[in-house]
Parts: C-alpha cells; structure tokens; sequence
C-alpha cells in the first residue's frame, strides 16, 4: 500500500523482478494473479480502452533508455502528450516550456535531443512525463543508463519532486538516494518482496539474512 506523497523506493540485484513489479502498476506486463488497486479501482481488469484512459490521466513512468523522438527537439518531445491529448498548441507549449524549466535546461526547448547528453535526455523524459500532470510517477533504473558522471543531475531533480509532494515510485540501484529520499523502501529477491520498511530500518538494522548480504555488499561500493 502506498499513500499519495511517499517516495516508494524498489532496490535489489538485477534479475529479481523490481521492473517486473513497477511495469505491473500500469500494466505494461500484466499480472498473471492478484489485483493492482487504484483509488478503489482495478487495474488487472480493465480493458485496453479503460486502460490508456487510465494511464492518461494517472500515471506517467519515466524509463532508463529515456524513450525521446529524434526528430522532435526537446520543446515537442515534452509536448508530444499533450498534443495526443487534444490540447492546443498555445496551451501545450506554455506548459512544456515550465516542465523544462523545473528540470533545468531553460534554454535548450529547440536543441535536438540527438545532440543532449545522456543526463540531459533523461530530464527531458522526466518533463515529459511531468507534463502530463500525473498522480503517480514511476521511474525504472532511470540513471543506469547514464554515465556516472550525469548521474548526479538527474537525481537531484528527483530529490526536487520528492520535496514538492510528487508520489513516486523508483526501481534503483542508487542505495544514497534509497537511503535519503525515500519513505519506504521495498528489498526484492528472487521475485519476492523480501523486506519492506523506512529506510532508517531498513539501511540499519534489515530483518532478513539476504536484506543484510544485498547492502553489506553494494552500500560498501
């Protein structure tokens, strides 16, 4: 369960499901068993109509290999939903050219996004994806295609939507952000949801033998 305004946060080694479980939250992979509520509302039963309205007006997921429109620059790669959405083109640029301020690259709305950095092709998709004005935002490893070096930019518009109340929920393996930013922290292995907990409890004292191998291992790194 996941109240509005936390920052549910997924860690784990590669291959033990954490993208798997975040693509179920709006179905990109459906789920095989069980229910994904919403408001009250299921997720796992609704058909492909109900679901696009769904993810249009609820959820916006931002994706490691940042997903952009080469042919678009940055201004109508953040503006690309809206226009999906009918809104007209006054309406849509105002509001893709304040998604590009709040990530920072005021200035850059006609560059192509070909010739960005990788740390500044994923802030384009974060504006994208805060465009569409969603409830809830999901991110899967949205730095591990980044050089270590552009990692930092992108987190700290992260830690930026944290403190303004945005819901989100992250597959990482950053274990600082984990540690620092989220409310709840969820350790997976093997497909299973291992250890659940905040972060203070969980980076300090885990419960469970794999919990304690995981960060012994990669918050030592």
């Amino acid at each position: 369960e996941i109240p509005r305004g936390e920052i549910f946060v997924i860690i784990g080694l590669s291959g033990s499901g954490k993208s798997t479980l975040v693509r179920c939250f709006n179905r990109l992979n459906k789920p095989t068993n069980g229910r994904i509520l919403f408001d009250g509302r299921n997720l796992a039963d609704m058909n492909q109509r109900e679901l696009l309205q769904f993810r249009r007006n609820n959820i916006s997921m931002v994706f490691q290999s940042f997903g952009l429109m080469s042919h678009r620059d940055v201004l109508g790669n953040v503006a690309y939903g809206l226009e999906v959405r009918g809104m007209s083109r006054a309406e849509r640029e105002k509001k893709a050219m304040e998604m590009i301020s709040m990530v920072g690259l005021d200035g850059w709305e006609h560059q192509n996004c070909g010739q960005l950095s990788g740390g500044m092709q994923q802030r384009v998709a974060i504006a994208r994806a805060l465009a569409m004005e969603p409830e809830v935002l999901l991110f899967d490893e949205p730095t591990s295609a980044l050089d270590p070096e552009m990692v930092g930019e992108v987190l700290a518009v992260m830690r930026d939507l944290a403190q303004n109340g945005m819901t989100m929920l992250v597959v990482t393996h950053e274990m600082a952000f984990a540690r620092d930013v989220s409310s709840q922290v969820v350790f997976m292995a093997d497909g299973v949801i291992c250890e659940q907990g905040d972060p203070q409890q969980v980076f300090t004292s885990p419960s469970q033998p794999r919990t304690r191998e995981f960060l012994a291992r990669f918050m030592a790194r």
